[in-house]
C-alpha cells in the first residue's frame, strides 16, 4: 500500500508522456500546412483536366504572364502522373526481367527498342487512340500527353532497377535464404532497399528528362491533329513561334521555381531517407540532410496518423506469398535448356513475322530511295551519338565521382543538376539558329550539341548515385593502402561505379537517339534549320502525317539502337554484373 501513490504518479506521468507524443507541436503546423497546400493545388489543377475538349479551342494558350502559374501547375501534375506510372512499370517489368530468364529475353530487347522510339513516334499512333477513348472530352488529350512523358521516363528507371536487382551482393542473398525468407520477403527486405539509392537518383533524372520533351508532349502536332494543352510546353512552343524572348525567360524562371520546390519537398527528403539503405559495413561520416524530412519525422500528430499505414505496410512485407527458393536466374538443366531453346525459337519467329509485316507494309508505299535515305541518316546520327556520349563521359564521370563522394556538395548540386537536366533543348533553339545563320556554320555539325543537352545528365546522375553508394569501408581501405591518382581510379572507384556508369551510358545512348528528333530540326519563327540525320527524317514525316515514313524511320532507329546496344552496352552490362557479383 505504501507504493500506491508512487504507482499513481507513474501512471499519470506515463499518460502525460503518451499525450505529449501525440499532441501537435510546431513541426505539425508546418507539415500540415504543406500537406494542405499540396492537396489544394492538386484539386485545383486536376479539375480543368476533365473539361470538354472544345475548351482547348475556346480558351487557347496565350503568353499572358498571369496564366503562367496555372500552366506550370498543369504541367507539374502531368509530370508526376507520368512518374507514378513509370514507378509502377519499373517495379513490375524490371523485376520480372531480373527474376525470369525467359522474360528477360523479351523484356530487355523490348526496352532497348522502346527507349529508341522517339516521343513523336509514340504520339503518331497514340493520340488518336487516347482521344478515341474519351471522345469530346479533354482527358483523351491529357492521357496522350502523360503517356508521351511516360515514354521519356520509364525506360531509364526500369534499366536502373533491373541492374540493381541483378547485382545484389551474393553474400546478402545467401544470408536472406539462410533465414528462410520467401521471394516476396527477400524483395522488400533486401532487393528493393539495395536498389533504392540508385532508383531515387534515376527517378530524379527521369523527372528532369520528362521536361526535355515537354514541348512535344503538350503542343501536339501530328498530321491534321493539332492539340495545345495548357502548360509550360505549349507556352514555350508559342513563344518560339512568335520569337518572344521575354516569354522564354518567364518560362525558364517558372521551371526553375518548380524544380526547386519539388526538389526541396520531395526528392531531397527521399534522398535523405534512402541513405539508410546504402550497402556498407562502416557508418558514413557524412549524410544527406533535408529540412522537410526532419519536419515530417518530428511532427508528432502526422507520425501518429501515419502509424496505422506503416503497420499495414510492415505486415504486407512480412507475408510469405511465395516460399520457393529461386535465384535471380533459374538454374540450368536439360529440361530448362530445352524450354529456353523453344522460347527463343518462338521469340525469333515472332520477330521475323513482325519484320516481314513491316517490310511488306513499307514496300507497298515506299521505294528503295526512302530506305537508303533513312539508313544514311541513321549512320550520321549514330556517329553523332558515339561522339557525344564519349565527350559527355570524359567530362561528367570525374565530376560525378567528386560530387557523389561528398554528400554535402551533392546536397547543394542536386537542384542545379535537376534544373540543367530539365532544361528543354527548345529554349536553346533561338540562340543556336541565330548563331548558325549569323556565322554561316554547318547545321549538320553545330546542331548536334543540342542532342547532348538531355542525354549527358543520365551519365552524371548515375555516376553520382554510384559514388554516393560506394561503401565507406572500401574508401577507408583505399586510404590505408595509400592508393592515389590513377591507381585509385583504376582499382577503387571505377570498378565501384562501373555498373552505374553502364546504366547511365546505356540510357544516354537511347536518349540521344530520341533527342535527335527535336535537335536535328530547329526553328525560330520562320527560320528553319535542318541537320541531315534520322531524327530530322522522322520529324519531317511526323509533321506531314506521313505514316509509312514514320514507321520506316522508327524501324531503322530501333534497328540501329538494338544492334549498337547488343554490340557494346550489353557486353559491358554483363561484365559489370559478373564483376560486381564476384566481388
Amino acid at each position: 500500500m505504501i507504493f500506491l501513490p508512487h504507482d499513481r504518479t507513474s501512471q499519470r506521468e506515463a499518460a502525460q508522456l503518451t499525450r505529449n507524443r501525440i499532441m501537435p507541436n510546431s513541426y505539425d503546423l508546418v507539415a500540415l500546412a504543406i500537406m494542405a497546400a499540396l492537396m489544394v493545388l492538386l484539386a485545383h489543377g486536376a479539375t480543368p483536366m476533365r473539361a470538354p475538349a472544345e475548351m482547348l479551342s475556346t480558351t487557347p494558350v496565350t503568353l499572358d504572364i498571369a496564366n503562367l502559374p496555372e500552366y506550370a501547375l498543369r504541367t507539374t501534375l502531368r509530370m508526376f502522373a507520368a512518374i507514378i506510372a513509370s514507378l509502377l512499370f519499373t517495379f513490375t517489368v524490371a523485376t520480372l526481367a531480373a527474376k525470369s530468364r525467359r522474360a528477360e529475353m523479351i523484356i530487355i530487347p523490348a526496352l532497348d527498342i522502346l527507349q529508341s522510339v522517339p516521343v513523336l513516334g509514340f504520339l503518331t499512333f497514340t493520340v488518336t487512340f487516347f482521344m478515341g477513348l474519351f471522345p469530346g472530352s479533354q482527358p483523351g488529350a491529357e492521357c496522350a500527353s502523360i503517356f508521351a512523358i511516360f515514354t521519356s521516363q520509364a525506360w531509364n528507371m526500369a534499366f536502373s532497377f533491373y541492374q540493381s536487382l541483378r547485382t545484389v551482393p551474393r553474400d546478402l542473398d545467401e544470408v536472406s535464404r539462410g533465414f528462410g525468407l520467401s521471394a516476396w520477403q527477400r524483395f522488400w527486405r533486401l532487393e528493393a532497399p539495395f536498389a533504392a539509392p540508385s532508383l531515387v537518383w534515376n527517378t530524379m533524372m527521369s523527372m528532369s528528362g520528362g521536361w526535355f520533351f515537354v514541348v512535344a508532349s503538350e503542343a501536339i502536332s501530328v498530321g491534321n491533329t493539332t492539340v495545345q494543352l495548357p502548360g509550360i510546353g505549349s507556352w514555350l512552343a508559342l513563344a518560339i513561334d512568335k520569337q518572344d524572348f521575354r516569354a522564354l525567360g518567364w518560362a525558364v524562371l517558372a521551371m526553375a521555381v518548380l524544380i526547386l520546390l519539388y526538389d526541396q519537398l520531395l526528392f531531397r527528403p527521399i534522398v535523405a531517407w534512402a541513405d539508410k539503405f546504402r550497402f556498407e559495413q562502416t557508418a558514413s561520416q557524412e549524410k544527406p540532410r533535408s529540412w522537410a524530412y526532419d519536419v515530417f519525422r518530428r511532427a508528432r500528430l502526422v507520425m501518429t496518423l501515419a502509424a496505422p499505414f506503416a503497420w499495414v505496410w510492415q505486415r504486407l512485407m512480412l507475408l510469405r506469398l511465395s516460399s520457393r527458393r529461386s535465384s535471380l536466374v533459374p538454374a540450368g538443366g536439360q529440361t530448362s535448356r530445352l524450354i529456353d531453346r523453344l522460347w527463343l525459337g518462338f521469340v525469333f519467329v515472332l520477330g521475323l513475322w513482325g519484320a516481314f509485316t513491316a517490310v511488306s507494309y513499307m514496300h507497298r508505299t515506299l521505294g528503295w530511295s526512302d530506305v537508303s535515305e533513312a539508313f544514311g541518316g541513321g549512320l550520321v546520327t549514330l556517329i553523332r551519338v558515339i561522339v557525344l556520349i564519349a565527350v559527355a563521359s570524359l567530362i561528367w564521370v570525374p565530376i560525378g565521382v567528386w560530387i557523389g563522394l561528398r554528400p554535402a556538395v551533392a546536397e547543394r548540386v542536386q537542384p542545379l543538376a535537376q534544373f540543367l537536366a530539365a532544361f528543354p533543348a527548345n529554349v536553346m533553339f533561338p540562340f543556336a539558329v541565330i548563331a548558325i545563320v549569323a556565322t554561316g556554320a554547318n547545321p549538320s555539325i553545330w546542331l548536334s550539341p543540342l542532342m547532348v543537352l538531355g542525354t549527358q545528365w543520365y551519365i552524371l546522375f548515375n555516376v553520382i548515385a554510384g559514388a554516393s553508394a560506394f561503401p565507406a569501408d572500401l574508401k577507408e581501405a583505399a586510404a590505408v593502402f595509400k592508393l592515389r591518382s590513377w591507381s585509385w581510379w583504376r582499382y577503387v572507384i571505377l570498378p565501384g561505379i562501373f555498373p552505374y556508369y553502364v546504366t547511365g551510358a546505356l540510357s544516354a545512348s537511347g536518349g540521344s537517339w530520341n533527342a535527335s528528333i527535336v535537335a536535328e530540326l530547329a526553328s525560330w519563327g520562320n527560320t528553319r534549320l535542318e541537320a541531315f540525320g534520322l531524327g530530322s527524317y522522322i520529324a519531317r514525316a511526323t509533321e506531314a502525317g506521313d505514316f509509312p515514313r514514320v514507321v520506316l524511320g522508327i524501324a531503322v532507329m530501333s534497328l540501329f539502337v538494338t544492334l549498337f546496344n547488343r554490340a557494346l552496352w550489353r557486353p559491358l552490362y554483363v561484365f559489370a554484373e559478373r564483376r560486381l557479383r564476384l566481388d
